[in-house]
This record gives structure tokens, C-alpha cells and sequence, in this order.
């Protein structure tokens, strides 16, 4: 496999990318791909079989289970650090090891129907959240431990719709790769 193969595989919509100028014309269309990300990822899933989700998206990557409770892992942390910079002058947030998340058993093993039972309730308390923000909310910061870069949650929002798109891409391709659309 060649480099720019597994580049594609790895990014199959791109990497993330923030538009500079006016951003703020984007936070409903953002908010609407987190909004429907639950639905789409389970219609994605729904007719899977275990050795399906077992299945890698990539030489080296994460088997499809695994992507699916890495998005609600992940986005359960998103929605804290929103809720944090809301409430919070530019808190410093808890890291997590996503990779180590993803090796534990539950990650490995467990349904996909409960993180995608609790994906669904999440994004609709999630959207709820973004949809009740006003502008200036948008430019409330948190410092991440790693970095010690303050995140705009302008770009944490832009930041979370990419990242529905790219694991369901990740499963999508695969999907077509395999024939099992």
C-alpha cells in the first residue's frame, strides 16, 4: 500500500480545516452535521454483523466497533469541555488517551447499540446546548493540558462536525471497499 493510499484511508473527507474568514457563517451547518451524526452512523451499522465491526477501516487502524464507542467516548468529553467553557473562565480541561480507551475491552467487545443509544441522547443535549448559544459564546475558550493552547469553542464546534464526518466516512468506505453496501 502506498503512502497516499493509506493517507486516503486514514482522511478519506480531508483533514479538519477552519475556515478563517467569517467562520461564523458555518456554526449552523456544523451544528446540523453533529445533529445527525447519531442517525447516520447508525444507519451505517444497523445491518453489520460482529465479524463486520471487527473489522479494521485500516491496516493498523480501529476495527469499526471500536470507532463507535470512540465517537461516544469522545464526543461525552466534547460536551463536557463546552459545558466547562460556558460555565468557566478558560478552563484548563482533562485530557484523555484515546488509544488507550479504544484497547479496553468494552471498546472491544461491547454492543455497538449502547454507544449508539447514548450517541443519540448526547447530540440531541449536545445540540440543544450549540443551539441555544449566542454568537459570543461561540468565542469562549478552554486550555488543553497537552498543548497549553487555548480551543475556541468556534473551532472545537468545526472541530466535532469534521469528526462525525471522518468515522463515518471511515465506515463508509470500508462498507464500499468490502461490497457490503
Amino acid at each position: 500500500m502506498t503512502s497516499e493510499q493509506l493517507e486516503l484511508l486514514k482522511y478519506p473527507i480531508g483533514k479538519m480545516y477552519f475556515p478563517e474568514c467569517r467562520p461564523e457563517n458555518y456554526i449552523q451547518d456544523w451544528i446540523g452535521d453533529i445533529a445527525a451524526c447519531p442517525e447516520v452512523l447508525q444507519n451505517l451499522v444497523k445491518d453489520l454483523e460482529d465479524d463486520q465491526l471487527d473489522t479494521t477501516y485500516r491496516p493498523g487502524g480501529w476495527t469499526i466497533r471500536q470507532l463507535v464507542h470512540h465517537m461516544a467516548d469522545s464526543h461525552s468529553h466534547a460536551y463536557i469541555r463546552f459545558k466547562w467553557a460556558l460555565t468557566e473562565d478558560n478552563p484548563l480541561i482533562k485530557a484523555y488517551d484515546e488509544k488507550a480507551y479504544a484497547a479496553l475491552f468494552d471498546s472491544k467487545e461491547a454492543p455497538v447499540a449502547l454507544s449508539l443509544d447514548h450517541l443519540k441522547a448526547l447530540h440531541a443535549r449536545w445540540v440543544f446546548l450549540l443551539e441555544g448559544m449566542q454568537e459570543t459564546d461561540f468565542q469562549r475558550t478552554f486550555r488543553h493540558p497537552e498543548s497549553k493552547k487555548e480551543v475556541r469553542l468556534l473551532i472545537c464546534l468545526a472541530m466535532y462536525s469534521w469528526h462525525c464526518r471522518h468515522h463515518c466516512a471511515h465506515i463508509e468506505h470500508l462498507m464500499k471497499r468490502r461490497d457490503w453496501l
